[in-house]
């Protein structure tokens, strides 16, 4: 299955957890403090220069669900930046309650490979625009060139062939693609470029590169030499060690297409 259109510029994206609509960070999702308040952190972001922000929820179910349809209302409400929201999204209701609230794409991971039928009722329902079906990646055991897919916030992993999932879930109507290593996640080395890679050449819809991303290198290897259509990034941005702006103007100097402020 190749690659059709692109997008005309690549994406950079800061991811945050959130709890109970609260941004929280942790280690491992564990030791989890208050981080701050999700509207003034979508609003920093977005003057940094975010194409998209990702809300990814750290429980394992779609908790608090009043909390999270407000906090995603009170973001769009305050600012334009283009919303992914995920993290226990398992129902069509679930899809359009956040839809409604003002996020721009839902995400999926442990409902689509319970149910691969909810992401071909996904795109009947919303379109393909709004569904990315998020991958969490490990390394197969004694596999140098093989995946498995994770769930429950990579804890289980299945006995899904992430390269074959990602062709199934895109044969099925998902619009992109949030691929993860877990192995990488964290480290701060560097994404998994072989994996990006792999997913990137089977599948004719973005891939967004997530996981491992420390240094500008970093970014821009996971563009080049990963062929992904937008790298997602955590601590780097968090922690103030990067800016999204050093980002792209590294990008831009690579030759990758970004989009910079005017």
């Amino acid at each position: 299955m190749g690659r059709t259109a692109r997008l005309t510029y690549r994406r950079v994206i800061p991811c945050l957890d959130f709890q109970n609509g609260r941004v929280v960070k942790g280690v491992s999702f564990v030791e989890l403090k208050d981080a701050g308040d999700p509207v003034e952190m979508a609003r920093v972001y977005q003057q940094a220069g975010a194409d998209q922000l990702a809300f990814l929820s750290i429980a394992a179910n779609y908790e608090s669900k009043p909390a999270t349809i407000e906090m995603i209302a009170s973001i769009s409400a305050d600012n334009n930046i283009p919303l992914i929201v995920g993290g226990g999204i398992s129902s069509l209701e679930d899809i359009g309650e956040v839809l409604d609230a003002g996020a721009q794409m839902i995400t999926m991971n442990s409902a689509a490979i319970k149910d691969i039928a909810l992401v071909s009722e996904a795109e009947q329902a919303f379109g393909s625009s709004k569904v990315v079906i998020a991958i969490d990646a490990v390394h197969a055991a004694g596999g140098r060139d093989k995946w498995l897919a994770a769930i429950n916030g990579g804890q289980t992993i299945t006995d899904y062939d992430v390269v074959d999932w990602a062709e199934a879930v895109a044969r099925r109507g998902a619009g992109e693609i949030l691929l993860t290593s877990v192995d990488a996640d964290g480290a701060m080395e560097g994404y998994d470029i072989a994996l990006t890679r792999a997913v990137a050449r089977r599948v004719d819809i973005p891939v967004i590169a997530s996981g491992g991303a420390g240094t500008l290198e970093h970014f821009a290897e996971g563009i080049i030499e990963g062929e992904a259509d937008a790298v997602l990034a955590a601590s780097v941005f968090h922690f103030g060690l990067l800016s999204i702006y050093a980002v792209k103007e590294y990008l831009d100097a690579q030759g990758v297409p970004v989009r910079m402020d005017d």
